[in-house]
């Protein structure tokens, strides 16, 4: 069975029909989900899901795009969001200079913030960096003690190395399905103990429902692509990357 270590089952479109989205799931073989918040109001939802589904877990976090917006009080609540034993790992955390919806200061700012966090309380962090890998790695090596998860990682091969090599997995999402995508030649040269697989639903639906509101039960097409990629059978797919997902948030 596989797990979706990233999803936001908060949105409408999912949490409105989530008994029917977590049927098809289980359908498709996939009957572990991490629900991720990327600001407190999310976290919360996180929260609640987790507390009421024994196979969803959650997290607590501000995404770099929230953290102009994040309450004076956040540090106070993620630890707070922290305390239930189904939360765990702090985020979804980082840097986006692709689209800069909060200023680049600020996003660093807070994301070392949360690194401390993730510290303190010993838990792994979910991580997004969109065009900022260096200040990414530079933000992550600053704290040794501190695991996670590069979360829908698009960037090449040499900074998938780099974030290995601070203690990270590498997750991928439905990008990795995607035509003319770079990422597979990524993929095939990471050793499967490195990686997980996610959806970041409701968004980056894989091929073959490009376009459509994303599910987790379609991590399946991604695990599916990694197992043409390493020509190793979905089943092992499989196994290893819920057994890494098992390890790193400790399930």
């Amino acid at each position: 069975m596989l797990t979706d270590t990233h999803c936001h089952l908060f949105y409408d479109e999912i949490k409105n029909d989530l008994a029917n989205v977590l049927k098809r799931a289980l359908e498709l073989g996939v009957d572990r989900f991490i629900c991720v918040a990327t600001n407190i109001e999310d976290a919360k939802e996180c929260l609640s899901l987790s507390k009421a589904h024994e196979n969803i877990y959650g997290s607590a976090g501000v995404h770099p795009h929230d953290s102009k917006d994040a309450p004076e009080d956040y540090i106070d609540q993620i630890h707070r969001l922290m305390d239930d034993d189904s939360m765990v790992a702090v985020g979804e955390m980082g840097l986006d200079y692709f689209r800069n919806i909060s200023d680049p200061q600020i996003q660093k700012d807070v994301f070392r913030v949360q690194m401390e966090i993730a510290k303190e309380l010993n838990k792994p962090i979910i991580f997004h960096n969109r065009d900022a890998d260096e200040d990414v790695a530079s933000i992550l090596s600053e704290y040794p003690d501190v695991t996670g998860v590069a979360h829908c990682f698009s960037s090449d091969l040499e900074t998938a190395k780099r974030f290995i090599e601070l203690g990270y997995y590498i997750s991928f999402s439905g990008n990795l399905t995607f035509k003319n995508s770079h990422l597979p030649e990524v993929a095939k040269q990471i050793s499967l103990e490195h990686i997980l697989v996610e959806t970041d639903c409701p968004y980056l639906s894989p091929v073959p429902h490009r376009g459509k509101t994303n599910e987790p039960g379609r991590v399946r097409f991604v695990a599916e692509k990694l197992s043409d990629i390493h020509r190793t059978p979905l089943e092992k797919i499989a196994t290893i990357t819920s057994n890494n997902a098992t390890e790193l948030f400790r399930l």
